[in-house]
């Protein structure tokens, strides 16, 4: 009998298949999501809990890169791998203290985005801008194309949660940056963002009234981590 490897802290999802490491199959879950009516989803777990792993899948997913899903559900139900640019905003590492520090952070990641999907012309000079400006060049005419996936979009916040004033100050920073997940709203395919808690999402995202929060719904529940059943098959 061969046994496969059980990469303990792999996050990427294409890595796990080149390699033919264990994968238990989640694939379903993101199909599902694919093809769900709606568009803005927001998912709530504990660190350590698989979060950043399933936003590689969906990036995969949604790139179209089909051979990775031979064998798992979503090749046997996906039929037409349509390929969308997929902007990926991985907060998990953004823990400053300052405003600035804050502003600097997100200033990287932006300015790394832009370089990807080469944003020309001059550049907008706020957050808020610059993310607009960046899911306007990834759709490249193409109305309804972009997806966007946030990991752990509350670390920032969580990093300064004992320093209520610093709190606030964050939270109004973190607004700006994500006010074009509502106004870029023709651009967007499909928006999913991740975070460990739920108090935060609700103030940041007051303008996405349409965010499905799929948190606490059965229908999901083994979106992440490995249940009882997977574990004894």
């Amino acid at each position: 009998m061969t046994l496969n490897r059980y990469a303990v802290g792999t996050q990427s999802f294409s890595a796990l298949r080149r390699e033919g490491a264990l994968y238990v199959d989640k694939t379903e879950f993101v199909w599902r999501l694919a093809h769900q009516a709606g568009k803005y989803f927001f998912l709530s777990r504990p660190r350590r809990f698989g979060k950043t792993l399933l936003i590689s899948t969906m990036q995969d997913f949604f790139e179209g890169k089909r051979g990775l899903f031979d064998g798992l559900a979503a090749g046997e139900l996906e039929t037409e791998w349509t390929s969308s640019p997929v902007i990926r905003l991985d907060m998990s590492m953004v823990k400053p203290v300052t405003v600035a520090g804050l502003r600097e952070r997100l200033g990287d990641i932006l300015s790394a985005l832009e370089e990807r999907f080469a944003v020309g012309g001059r550049r907008a000079t706020t957050l808020g801008g610059r993310l607009s400006a960046l899911i306007e060049c990834a759709a490249a005419g193409r109305e309804g194309s972009v997806v966007v996936l946030v990991d752990e979009y509350d670390a920032p916040l969580l990093n300064v949660i004992d320093d209520p004033e610093t709190l606030d100050a964050f939270g109004d920073v973190m607004r700006e940056f994500y006010v074009p997940l509502k106004a870029c709203d023709e651009r967007l395919r499909f928006v999913f963002l991740t975070g460990i808690t739920k108090f935060s999402q609700l103030s940041i995202f007051s303008e996405l009234n349409n965010l499905v929060n799929i948190s606490m719904n059965p229908a999901y529940a083994g979106i992440c981590g490995i249940t009882e059943d997977e574990l004894n098959n």
